[in-house]
């Protein structure tokens, strides 16, 4: 699920985390049918075409438990989008504790014979093996957002850019501080063993660096609540001035902002990371020094429902000349602030 500075210059789809919302989506998907003379079709008949029940079929859908608010918005965005299909049966299996216990699950799964499973892995690398066995069964596999470790294990893969959440927020920082080359910068990143936060923390510092910024500051959390406010308490205490924060991820920023509350510090503004419902309505009252969050869209699990439901009935995305939809989608990192954050209230996830 990972995203590097290469990543960012290598031709790729790119779709923004709005724009790439079910409606979105769907408008732009058509039959692989589509004949010379329907070269005028418009998107709106497109759109009916495809919404139109078609042939029925059955999808898996598997991720971690919801003990997250984003992995929790996962879970309901899939449950959500399938349920707006006559011809779609979803099948949840519970992904259980570790990747040996989703892996049995799937197990189980690819002996009922779906049309195709959507997989959010609880570690990419270690259900590289259950994706390409579906794929040899014949399954439809499209891997949610943690990447398998060979893409033949999967028929899409559907991801946020990590990466590029690293740049939207040093860009933000780095233009309100533009100038102040002896600005403090502190970072609360996630887990530090993943890939994830050690591409988002990248991300970070090479956009700083285009500002002559550098962090100053850096406690790692673990994306919770208690590890956020722990964290961001720790780093109050190293750095007695403060010019900006990057928050890695909205859900243990509930607790980076108790933390912040407590001390009573408001020289400094903050960064957010996902999206959450809970950042957003802070951005918008204005209330605390979270001034802007940038994307990490839980979205993408409606997408990656259509898209296995178009791949199993045999069709393609209609603003495309190729009959299959595409290999990979990498979703844009947006920044949220105060001036627009109106038009994402509706994706916000509750934290």
């Amino acid at each position: 699920m990972s995203a590097s500075s290469g990543d960012m210059s290598r031709r790729k789809l790119l779709l923004g985390g709005a724009a790439l919302g079910a409606g979105a989506l769907l408008a732009g998907c058509t039959s692989n049918d589509k004949k010379d003379s329907d070269a005028g079709t418009t998107t709106k008949e497109n759109a009916a075409a495809t919404e139109a029940p078609g042939k029925a079929v059955t999808i898996g859908f598997s991720a971690p438990a919801a003990d997250h608010g984003w992995i929790g918005a996962i879970t309901a965005n899939a449950k959500a989008q399938a349920a707006k299909f006559s011809d779609v049966t979803l099948k949840v299996v519970d992904a259980g504790k570790d990747a040996p216990a989703q892996i049995a699950a799937l197990e189980t799964l690819i002996g009922s014979k779906p049309d195709a499973i959507v997989l959010l892995p609880q570690d990419g690398a270690q259900l590289t093996e259950i994706g390409k066995k579906a794929t040899a069964a014949g399954i439809i596999v499209i891997n949610l957002d943690r990447e398998f470790s060979d893409s033949a294990a999967s028929f899409s893969l559907i991801k946020g850019d990590n990466y590029g959440m690293g740049i939207a927020a040093g860009k933000y920082i780095g233009e309100k501080l533009k100038g102040k080359t002896d600005a403090v910068i502190g970072e609360i990143p996630g887990i530090d063993e993943l890939q994830l936060t050690k591409d988002r923390s990248k991300g970070f510092a090479d956009a700083l660096k285009t500002y002559g910024l550098t962090v100053k500051h850096r406690v790692a959390a673990g994306f919770t609540v208690e590890s956020g406010q722990k964290s961001m308490a720790n780093l109050l205490q190293a750095a007695p001035k403060l010019d900006a924060v990057w928050n890695h991820d909205d859900d243990q920023g509930v607790g980076v902002l108790a933390a912040i509350q407590q001390s009573g510090r408001k020289e400094f503004f903050m960064v957010g990371g996902a999206g959450s419902r809970d950042a957003m309505d802070h951005i918008k009252a204005g209330d605390t020094v979270l001034t802007a969050t940038v994307t990490y869209p839980p979205s993408m699990a409606s997408s990656a429902i259509i898209l296995a439901r178009l791949a199993a009935q045999g069709k393609g995305m209609g603003d495309l000349v190729e009959l299959q939809v595409p290999k990979l989608i990498v979703l844009q990192s947006e920044t949220i602030t105060k001036d627009n954050v109106d038009k994402y209230l509706p994706l916000g996830f509750k934290s």
